[in-house]
């Protein structure tokens, strides 16, 4: 995967984000609270993380979206020392799955009929509105379609390969009520032993949310 500095002036501490399918840095246009360097993982077209970038942080706060969720937890599991606080995003330690996720016919037929115009209609559906489109369009990524693809079947491939469940120490999950990627309903069935946060109005991506979430909205960032 690739790891990029979004902000990196020596600081104690650390946000570490684990973005979703089809995402860069262009997307994350914030800076974090005073004290935190803040750090991008994307395109999981391979699982390679270096382990140094977290060295000089006593400690971490981790925000994981999407199937950066599950992939947060595959990466991170063994390296929880000084994670202060993680939150959950519209994902699931259950990304492929009928009732706990993206529904498996979705997940696939998004692979198998993968094109620009229905990668448009996708962008469509997450952003949930005209407007939500126009705004992520405004910050789109900088991915050609052949590494969206490509992310997304190695995705499918880790995800169907490793059935097995993962245990995570979150903190909370924050779930969109308007969410039509991780329905839901699924996000709250998955979630049941996690506290849960559900937010009207919330698509699967909404800017001013990350952007609260990056620059530290303390509500946000709450462990009750």
């Amino acid at each position: 995967m690739k790891q990029i500095f979004l902000h990196r002036t020596g600081q104690p501490r650390l946000l570490l984000l684990f973005a979703g399918w089809g995402a860069d840095e262009h997307l994350f246009p914030y800076t974090p609270p005073a004290g935190y360097d803040f750090l991008l993982c994307y395109d999981y077209t391979d699982e390679a993380f270096d382990y140094s970038l977290l060295e000089p942080y006593t400690e971490i706060r981790l925000l994981a979206w999407s199937l950066g969720v599950w992939t947060a937890a595959r990466t991170l599991s063994g390296h929880t020392d000084r994670l202060t606080q993680c939150l959950a995003l519209n994902g699931t330690m259950h990304p492929i799955d009928d009732t706990r996720g993206i529904p498996s016919a979705i997940f696939e037929g998004t692979l198998i009929r993968f094109t620009k115009q229905n990668l448009y209609k996708f962008r469509r559906r997450m952003c949930g509105t005209a407007e939500g489109l126009t705004t992520f369009m405004d910050h789109c990524p900088q991915r050609t379609p052949e590494s969206l693809r490509a992310e997304l079947a190695a995705l499918h491939h880790r995800i169907l390969s490793h059935p097995e469940p993962l245990s995570f120490p979150w903190d909370r999950a924050l779930i969109g009520a308007q969410d039509l990627i991780f329905p839901t309903a699924n996000q709250q069935n998955a979630w049941s032993d996690v506290p849960q946060l559900v937010l009207p109005g919330v698509a699967h991506y909404d800017k001013r949310l990350f952007a609260g979430l990056i620059e530290g909205k303390e509500e946000l960032w709450t462990n009750r």
